[in-house]
């Protein structure tokens, strides 16, 4: 016992990571997968039209301006694209904040027009609300129904084999968020298409710009997401289009009549 067991530690080394300037950390975000010179910056930044026009609107303009099916629509829109953004890559924070606060406003918009029917159409809006009532059951039951059966179609069609199997395996195929968010924004130009002769006192410019600057900017947004959406692409041209039509029968009306 008379030998002894040298055991050579060596020092222990912290470094310190020197604190980043606000320079570097602002070039490091202006040069982020989302920053501002990218398309995931400002499809989702002009996807912020939608709610802030309904604020404005909700501000200064009366109710009579309201569209009630556009605004209904555009809540089940809105919560469809708070999960789409929380699941596309890269995932996309300023989106879901745009469409949750969407979500906030647009039902807002629906109370003031429930308010304005019960005081100024009595007799017919206890008729008008409860057909609104019944379309917005009816779409919350089929949401529910969907996300019951999702998993064992999907798994009874992938077993099938071939194109069905492979598209039903497919990212952005139809038992993924991925082609049920932008594939319900058809529902906005449907509603464009039915409203096609709507008054252009009842039109609301700030609601038809956000539409037609969204729909412009998020056909370049489908191609530079993964998975590359064309179902997104094309309902945002029919989209654009659509709401510039009204857009441009507006302008006509207030400015150039």
């Amino acid at each position: 016992f008379g030998s002894s067991i040298c055991i050579r530690v060596p020092p222990l080394c912290l470094s310190q990571q020197p604190p980043v300037s606000f320079p570097a950390a602002m070039a490091a975000w202006l040069s982020s997968p989302t920053g501002p010179m990218t398309t995931h910056f400002w499809g989702p930044i002009a996807n912020w039209g939608l709610s802030l026009s309904a604020i404005y609107d909700a501000s200064v303009k009366g109710p009579e301006i309201i569209n009630e099916r556009m605004s209904a629509t555009q809540v089940v829109y809105s919560g469809l694209f708070m999960r789409f953004a929380w699941c596309v890559q890269p995932r996309n924070y300023i989106l879901f904040g745009c469409h949750t606060a969407n979500v906030g406003a647009q039902t807002n918009q629906l109370r003031r027009w429930a308010d304005h029917k019960t005081q100024t159409e009595p007799e017919t809006a206890p008729a008008e609300l409860q057909n609104l009532g019944m379309l917005a059951g009816g779409a919350g039951a089929v949401l529910a129904a969907s996300l019951i059966a999702r998993k064992p179609m999907q798994a009874a069609f992938t077993n099938m084999g071939g194109p069905i199997g492979r598209i039903a395996q497919a990212p952005a195929g139809p038992f993924y968020i991925h082609f049920w968010a932008p594939n319900f924004k058809w529902a906005l130009s449907v509603n464009n298409l039915l409203d096609y002769d709507r008054p252009t006192d009842k039109i609301s410019l700030s609601m038809t710009s956000a539409l037609t600057l969204t729909g412009t900017i998020f056909m370049r947004w489908s191609f530079v997401i993964t998975p590359v959406n064309y179902s997104l692409f094309f309902v945002n041209f029919v989209l654009s289009t659509s709401s510039g039509y009204h857009l441009c029968r507006k302008l006509k009306a207030d400015y150039f009549s």
